[in-house]
């Protein structure tokens, strides 16, 4: 469970009474994209015919870009979570990825659960010993990519719930 038990308002929309504006909104889906996208290869690489998280992702920059409802990304995100099941470990956590990048339309605080599941994937992708070394890269290379009007709120959001996270957010 990535999602705490009271919502943090920052993550909320405007319209939905919190302070979440449409232009912070759709830069936290575009980075999550970005982190599910940067895993991808390791879900494709189990399961190269499948494209469903692939089309999660591309949906996600559809959204963003008023090309889709968010109903449509709501029903995305759960293709792309299906698309994972029964695969190894490292693939499973890269559809997971992409199906929380785009479950991002419907609930921005969903932006961790994509970082977080890449970092998983990477993480279960080498040898046990390498794991915490390629986990902190990945988490760096992450907020390397972060843009200046969400740095601040990822890294708040990320010390508040890491706990939450399996710990990922530890670079």
């Amino acid at each position: 469970m990535i999602l705490p038990k009271e919502r943090d308002p920052r993550f909320i929309t405007i319209r939905r009474g919190g302070t979440l504006t449409d232009s912070t909104h759709h830069l936290l889906a575009l980075w999550a994209a970005t982190c599910a996208e940067h895993v991808l290869h390791l879900f494709e690489q189990a399961s190269a015919a499948d494209t469903r998280p692939r089309q999660a992702i591309k949906l996600t920059r559809a959204w963003v870009n008023g090309e889709i409802t968010m109903q449509q990304a709501h029903k995305a995100a759960f293709a792309a979570n299906a698309a994972g099941k029964g695969l190894p470990d490292a693939a499973r956590f890269a559809a997971l990825a992409a199906g929380q990048a785009v479950a991002v339309a419907h609930v921005a605080a969903h932006e961790l659960g994509a970082a977080a599941y890449a970092i998983r994937a990477v993480r279960e992708s080498v040898a046990e010993i390498e794991r915490n070394k390629i986990g902190q890269n990945e988490c760096q290379w992450q907020r390397d990519q972060l843009p200046d009007a969400i740095h601040e709120l990822v890294l708040d959001d990320q010390k508040l719930r890491n706990h939450l996270c399996w710990s990922m957010f530890t670079c």
